[in-house]
């Protein structure tokens, strides 16, 4: 119970980081890219590392123990494509401007606010967007969730990075929905709430997964949230950084994430 009282608390801490975007949003009156971009490479660097060095393996490894090695390689191999088709799926059927990936700056945002659409576009967008995250959410809260009940020093750095991404999240949230009610405290809690999804999304696959985990459950699970993150960090973390303008800063902080990764790896060994 521990173990899943721990799992469960870092699902929480990574989906209600929007909050900390939100509030970001309101106390800076200019976008701090270079820092964006740094984090959201580091933040990709750590997933991309962690997916397809030391998860995707393990759950190779559960697979093949409990289905053979030849049919338990090819079953990790499906899963960990299945998991990226899944997240695919999600971002297809959201619009592009609601879309909580697609990023925006504080500037872009507040600027908007001065546009003819009005109080009412705003508001739509902004509820547009905190129902994208929340769909968003659901598969990433699954992800931290399997990684930190298997393993703790997995689960740690997975939330961290998770954490890091919905940062500017918040903003695309919170900034829209202050400026169509002028109230901080409810784009400030749209937002928060709006990472809610992830602590949902983790405690509804221990109510439906918990059951039925066996090392072959367990090894689809890893695979597929192996393939959920690395699709998360080259289609999604990785172009938002080069969208704020700052490219090489992105990719110093993809080598960054990966050092900690392995470096935390070897450590925890």
């Amino acid at each position: 119970m521990n173990d899943v009282l721990f799992a469960l608390g870092l699902t929480l801490i990574a989906g209600l980081s929007t909050g900390v975007g939100s509030a970001l949003a309101f106390f800076t009156r200019k976008t701090n890219t270079r820092f964006l971009a740094f984090s959201l490479g580091l933040s990709a660097g750590v997933m991309i590392y962690v997916s397809l060095v030391e998860i995707f393996f393990q759950a190779r490894e559960a697979l093949q123990s409990g289905l053979g090695e030849v049919k338990g390689a090819w079953v990790t191999v499906i899963a960990f494509f299945a998991g990226m088709f899944a997240v695919m799926l999600i971002d297809k059927f959201v619009p592009s401007q609601e879309n909580p990936h697609e990023m925006h700056s504080v500037e872009e945002m507040t600027a908007g606010a001065g546009k003819k659409a009005g109080e009412s576009a705003l508001m739509r967008v902004g509820m547009l967007t905190a129902m994208a995250i929340a769909v968003h959410n659901f598969p990433e809260g699954i992800a931290t969730f399997v990684a930190g009940l298997k393993d703790p020093k997995l689960g740690l750095p997975i939330a961290a990075a998770i954490a890091i991404h919905n940062i500017p999240e918040g903003i695309a949230v919170s900034v829209p929905i202050y400026y169509a009610t002028g109230d901080r405290k409810k784009a400030f809690w749209y937002s928060f709430l709006s990472g809610l999804a992830e602590p949902v999304g983790a405690f509804i696959a221990y109510l439906l997964l918990m059951p039925f985990i066996t090392d072959t459950v367990f090894g689809i699970i890893f695979a597929a949230v192996a393939g959920i993150m690395i699709f998360i960090s080259v289609d999604q973390l990785l172009p938002a950084a080069r969208k704020y303008g700052e490219h090489h800063i992105s990719i110093y902080g993809l080598i960054v994430g990966m050092m900690i990764m392995a470096v935390s790896l070897l450590l925890f060994m």
